[in-house]
Parts: C-alpha cells; sequence; structure tokens
C-alpha cells in the first residue's frame, strides 16, 4: 500500500482537456518541465504510476507511457521494487537557471559571444510587421485569387510519383526540371539568355542574398544599397559583414553619379530596377547602362532583385538589368513568394557563367536543397501553362485592386494623403504632408487594425521623403476602401489634434 501512495506530491500538473496536443503530451511536457528546473531533486522518488493516474483523472497506461518517454530521455529511472526516481545523473549536471540580478541591462556570464557582423547588423533590425492579409499588409499576393482546386490536383499528381523523388534528399543545386522551366520563363518572358544550369533554387530570395553575400564579401567590403531599400535584403548582407553605402534613389532609380562619390570602390551593388522597393519607380535604361559601367569600373557585381517585375500592368515592361548585361556583372534573383505564395518558400539565382562552378561547389558542400516535392509541383505548374496564365490573371486583378485604392484616396484622403500611382507590382506609397509623423500615422493606424509602413523604416539614412508604403494586392477591392476610409478618420483625427 505504501509503495502505491508514496512519492512526491506533484499538485501543480494540470491536464487541458480542450487541447489539441495528446494527455501523454501534456503530462510528458509537464513532469519533464518540473525535472529541468529544479522541482524534483534527483533521487526523489515519484508517484506510483496507479497514484499519478488516479490523482489526475487519467489512465494508469497514459502514466506508464509518460515515465517510459522520461526514463528514455534518462530523466527518471526505475527502480525493481522500489519505485520510480528523478536520475542520479542530474545531480551535478542539471541545468543552472541564471543568477537573478537587479540590473536587467547587465549581461549574464553565460551568455555567447555574437560575430561582430551580426552584433553590428543587430543594430538595424526592426520589429517584424504584421503578415496577415488585411489592408495595407505590403508583399501579399491575392490568396483569394489563387488557382486551389488546380493547385490541388498537381500536388496530388506529384505525390503518386516514384518515392525517392517524393521523400529522398533534394539536389542542392535544385530540381532540374525547374531549372529548366525556370530559364526557359527567363527567355521568353523577362528577355534573359541563360542556361538551365545557372539556376540555383533556394528556400526563398532572402537566402539568395546571405548565400550571394557570404560567398562575395568581405568584412566591411562597401556595398551600395538603394536608400530607401529593400529591408529583408539589407538584413542579410549587414549579417554577411557588408558595410552599406545608402544611395540615394529617384525617379529614374538609383543615382549611380552619387554612388561613384560615396564609394568609387565599391564590392557589391543591391538594386529593385524593375519596381523599386519601397518607392515603386522603375530604373530608366540609360540609369541601367550607368549602373553596369560603374559595376565594370570598379571590378563589382550587382544583384538584381526582380522580386515582382512580372506584375506590369502599365505598358511594355522594361528589359531587366540581367537581360542587358553584357559582362556578366548581374546575379538576377528571382521568388515565387509574391507570384504563387509565399508558404512554398522558394526561390532562385540566375548566376553569371563565370561563377557557375563556385556556386556548385558552395552548394554542394553545405546545401540539402529545397524540398523537391515543392519544386516538382511549380515545375509541372509551369511546364503545362498555368503559370502564365496566373501571372495574366493576376496582372489584371492587381491593376483592378490598384484602381480602387486611387479612387477611394480621392475620396477619403484628400488633403491628408497622395497616393502616388503605380504601374507594377503588389503595393505603392501615399506621400504625408510634413506636418504628420510617419511612425505616428503607422502606430495610430496599428489601433485600428490596419498596417502601414513608414518609408523611414526602409532608409538606412534620411531621404527627404514623408509617407507611408501601401499594400494593396492582398485584399478584395470592398475592404481596400474600408481600409481607405479608416486611414482618413486616423489622418483626420491626428491633424486636429496637431498643434
Amino acid at each position: 500500500m505504501v509503495k502505491r501512495t508514496g512519492g512526491a506530491l506533484l499538485l501543480s500538473l494540470r491536464i487541458d482537456r480542450t487541447s489539441n496536443r495528446l494527455v501523454t503530451t501534456q503530462l510528458c511536457t509537464a513532469i519533464r518541465d518540473i525535472i529541468l528546473s529544479g522541482g524534483l531533486n534527483a533521487g526523489e522518488r515519484l508517484p506510483a504510476s496507479r497514484t499519478l493516474a488516479k490523482d489526475l483523472g487519467v489512465s494508469r497506461t497514459t502514466v506508464i507511457d509518460v515515465f517510459e518517454r522520461l526514463a528514455a530521455e534518462g530523466l527518471i529511472e526505475s527502480r525493481t521494487g522500489a519505485g520510480t526516481y528523478v536520475s542520479d545523473v542530474l545531480k551535478d549536471n542539471r541545468p543552472a537557471p541564471p543568477a537573478a540580478t537587479g540590473n536587467t541591462t547587465q549581461p549574464q556570464a553565460h551568455q555567447p559571444r555574437l560575430s561582430r557582423s551580426i552584433m553590428r547588423a543587430s543594430e538595424m533590425f526592426l520589429e517584424r510587421l504584421p503578415h496577415e492579409p488585411r489592408a495595407f499588409t505590403t508583399a501579399m499576393p491575392a490568396f483569394d485569387a489563387f488557382p486551389l482546386a488546380l493547385w490541388s490536383r498537381q500536388v496530388s499528381k506529384h505525390w503518386r510519383d516514384q518515392r525517392d523523388v517524393v521523400m529522398g534528399y533534394s539536389d542542392p543545386h535544385g530540381y532540374a526540371p525547374l531549372r529548366r522551366a525556370i530559364a526557359s520563363h527567363l527567355r521568353a518572358n523577362r528577355g534573359i539568355a541563360c542556361e538551365p544550369e545557372q539556376i540555383f533554387i533556394v528556400g526563398g530570395a532572402q537566402q539568395a542574398f546571405y548565400l550571394i553575400g557570404s560567398l562575395l564579401l568581405d568584412p566591411n567590403d562597401k556595398v551600395w544599397f538603394e536608400n530607401p531599400g529593400a529591408i529583408g535584403a539589407r538584413n542579410c548582407l549587414a549579417a554577411c559583414g557588408a558595410r552599406l553605402i545608402p544611395v540615394p534613389v529617384d525617379g529614374s532609380g538609383i543615382v549611380v553619379e552619387e554612388g561613384r562619390r560615396l564609394a568609387p570602390d565599391f564590392r557589391l551593388a543591391f538594386v529593385t530596377p524593375s519596381h523599386q522597393q519601397p518607392l515603386g519607380s522603375t530604373m530608366s535604361l540609360e540609369r541601367r547602362f550607368s549602373l553596369l559601367q560603374a559595376a565594370e569600373d570598379a571590378n563589382a557585381l550587382i544583384i538584381e532583385d526582380d522580386y515582382d517585375g512580372e506584375f506590369r500592368y502599365g505598358g511594355h515592361p522594361q528589359p531587366t538589368l540581367k537581360s542587358v548585361d553584357a559582362t556578366g556583372r548581374v546575379i538576377y534573383v528571382g521568388t515565387f513568394s509574391k507570384t504563387l505564395f509565399p508558404a512554398l518558400r522558394l526561390g532562385y539565382f540566375l548566376s553569371p557563367p563565370a561563377l557557375v562552378d563556385v556556386f556548385n561547389q558552395v552548394t554542394d558542400a553545405f546545401l540539402q536543397g529545397v524540398p523537391s516535392s515543392n519544386q516538382a509541383v511549380v515545375a509541372s505548374f509551369m511546364e503545362e501553362g498555368h503559370f502564365a496564365a496566373h501571372i495574366r490573371r493576376m496582372r489584371k486583378i492587381y491593376a483592378e485592386r490598384h484602381q480602387v485604392l486611387c479612387d477611394a484616396a480621392k475620396q477619403y484622403l484628400h488633403g491628408l494623403l497622395e497616393i502616388v500611382p503605380t504601374d507594377t507590382g503588389l503595393h505603392t506609397i501615399g506621400l504625408l504632408p510634413r506636418r504628420f509623423s510617419e511612425s505616428k500615422v503607422a502606430e495610430a493606424a496599428r489601433a485600428r487594425g490596419i498596417t502601414v509602413a513608414p518609408i523611414e523604416r526602409f532608409s538606412i539614412a534620411p531621404t527627404g521623403t514623408n509617407g507611408l508604403v501601401l499594400g494593396f494586392s492582398g485584399i478584395k477591392p470592398p475592404d481596400i476602401v474600408a481600409g481607405v476610409r479608416t486611414l482618413g478618420e486616423v489622418l483626420d483625427r491626428l491633424d486636429k489634434a496637431i498643434p
């Protein structure tokens, strides 16, 4: 009788019957936490399985299963005829909790030392904006218009393929049919002459930026970076140790002559020629040739981020920078996060011929590749013509939503926010009168359930532009109108409060 009712009292254990987590998992996690936090000492006896089961109102089988799991982890041990005890191994090896201190800014003695590059880069890392399909979240495709039934059939068809293709290790360079499909698409639709061997598939554009930066940059190498510019790329290159040189942007794109003045010995340049992120301008052909010449003079390379250039709905698109690159200076980066959907985590980059071998060597050495299942579905989607049809349809939808935004702004934002029309992509900007603070507007808008990003958030140095970045692609027209109306109310209230 003593054996059944003895052992530690575990009255703090609670089972949430409404949770989706299994009771076994809840109980195992709770006892593990008690042991590791010091709530049970090494050598202390646990209640018998019958006793604990009765206390918690669970089956004895559940408790036995939990004890077996914890014993397999080495946290408890069963002694024949004596019961179950906390393992003696924890007597000297239990992780020590951090010492309490009145100074919360004082670093703990065990805090790991970070690299200089990441410590410096972390100074510019910002809190992540909400990624919800609401007014006016940026970089959000139209989920409501995605051909999900068609996509599901493609997925189902692929998962009936050979198991080694579906479940095995991926080619670190990328799934061959997808590389061929992308190369064909770039030749036909983006004017880029390329071969499949130059295409490398990665887990999104940001992995491409980090991989390229790691390969090409030494600490403190100078990188021309559009100011304002893309936050994700900025973070990746800074984490690689780059010294980012903020180069201003005008209506024709990055101001090359200013870049030459600030850092003539730059190693790399990052640009978004098709739809400048975030201001929305398109780089002129003259400026493109000027940038290529600057890279030639400095023996530098250029990253072209073509994140939403597929969605041009106002006239014929400008050629990509890569398409006029005659000397192999441009590394072209694309993503399916905007053209399809972000959860794919699928991007790619096009290497100049001179770097193909080294990218092959690097990816072979330490990348396992993106899941082949996603790659195979996208390849099939492209090969059967669905991708091209989807792009054409999305162009029309985004053009309509952009027009709804402009029309609603005329009705509700007159004198408060000037929407700058665009003819490409998923977002535009609105210019604020100088009397408004970007950050205060964004904060007040967030309180009303809408997301607007201050332009200063994208800036390394002051730009002189006072405004907000507004995404319109991911929400239906009625929600765009409602969002504009709410934003107008926010601005009107702030305006009346200005002395």
